[in-house]
């Protein structure tokens, strides 16, 4: 699959750490570690974050969860 922004098939996939920190000073950063997959043309990065993530994601921010 191309990449998103220029089309490139020039992408690789690198493993990552990231840390989300949530609005307010008592909300903790969630911690996730997902594989990035990076265009080597234009820089675009994509990312899937996995369930117990985007469920801590949605209990710590204002935003309605959909889980």
């Amino acid at each position: 699959m191309p990449c998103r922004s220029c089309q490139s098939d020039n992408r690789g996939a690198f493993q990552s750490e990231i840390s989300i920190h949530l609005p307010g000073l008592n909300n903790p950063p969630v911690l996730t570690f997902p594989s990035l997959l990076v265009c080597l043309e234009c820089g675009h990065a994509e990312f899937r974050i996995e369930k117990m993530e985007l469920r801590e994601l949605a209990a710590g921010s204002d935003a309605p969860a959909a889980l």
